[in-house]
């Protein structure tokens, strides 16, 4: 059994695609974790005031809410297919969809979700219920968007800021999980050009600042073989933006492992502005693992692993 904290892996359906892409991924993720998956259909209607049971003299079997019952049966029966040992559930749920994923955050191992369902803008890339519930969840939460590739390893973006420490654990523990190689991507560019005042540019030695950033990533990685020995580890840093980094490198994997925040970020921007664009551009699926500001929501730290 795995020994983070959370009880299941928790996937939110709206009967889109997208979401039963999300199914079958929440179902794969459950089984490496062993961990029962739990199927969440948030029920808007209610709040809306909108009649939810069948109306007198249609056929039997109508109603928003026996529409609701069914597409949360599809969705099972999808996870099922994926592993039929699985322990699934489904529950309709009142509410908003981001208010009651977030709700269950903090006792869910992970919630997936598709990157964008029914209703959203087609001009979203990432529909805002995945980036609200990637922005405040109390645990990491995994948007299915773009392509597995088999046997590729898992891309893990680092900083050094204290927010990718926990996406640090996390991605070794999926790599661990997967039976591949952990790639640690560490992105920089060169330092500004000018300093305020200054009518001459800057002078820098290459080298040097590569080997400084070098210095920086394996100081983030530390320990991680000890605590990973079954895990290879490809440390990479690569003079690039962040963003355009992280995106190249998942072309050429099954996941992407972001912080919520990192170093340079707004403190009133909870989610990042580098995970942000991931999420939006990525060539696979996305786990944001966010180190949660307990003076600003109480949620503590997000689960590491």
């Amino acid at each position: 059994m795995d020994s983070a904290n959370g009880t299941a892996v928790v996937v939110g359906v709206d009967g889109s695609e997208s979401a039963l892409r999300a199914v079958r991924l929440a179902a794969a993720e459950a089984n490496r974790r062993h961990r029962p998956l739990r199927v969440v259909h948030a029920f808007i209607w209610p709040l809306l005031r909108v009649p939810v049971d069948p109306v007198a003299g249609n056929p039997p079997g109508g109603g928003l809410r026996r529409q609701a019952e069914r597409l949360v049966e599809q969705a099972v029966d999808v996870a099922r297919e994926v592993d039929p040992g699985l322990p699934v559930t489904g529950e309709i749920v009142d509410g908003e969809a981001s208010a009651v994923l977030l709700a269950r955050s903090p006792t869910a191992t992970t919630i997936v979700l598709g990157e964008r369902g029914l209703g959203g803008f087609t001009a979203l890339l990432v529909g805002s219920v995945a980036i609200q519930v990637a922005t405040h969840a109390g645990c990491p939460v995994l948007v299915a968007r773009g392509e597995e590739h088999p046997g590729a390893p898992v891309v893990l973006g680092v900083d050094g800021s204290a927010a990718s420490r926990a996406a640090v654990e996390y991605a070794a523990a999926q790599a661990s999980a997967r039976g591949v190689r952990l790639r640690a991507v560490h992105a920089y560019t060169h330092p500004a050009s000018h300093r305020p005042g200054d009518l001459q540019p800057m002078v820098y030695d290459e080298a040097r600042l590569h080997d400084e950033e070098a210095g920086l990533l394996a100081a983030s990685l530390a320990g991680l073989a000890e605590r990973h020995p079954d895990v290879p580890v490809d440390a990479e840093p690569v003079h690039a933006r962040p963003v355009a980094a992280l995106v190249e490198a998942s072309r050429r994997a099954q996941l992407v492992v972001v912080g919520g925040r990192g170093h340079g970020e707004f403190t009133g921007l909870l989610l990042g502005s580098v995970s942000h664009r991931v999420l939006h551009h990525s060539a696979c699926p996305v786990a944001v693992v966010r180190t949660a500001d307990p003076g600003r929501d109480g949620t503590g730290p997000a689960a590491a692993g």
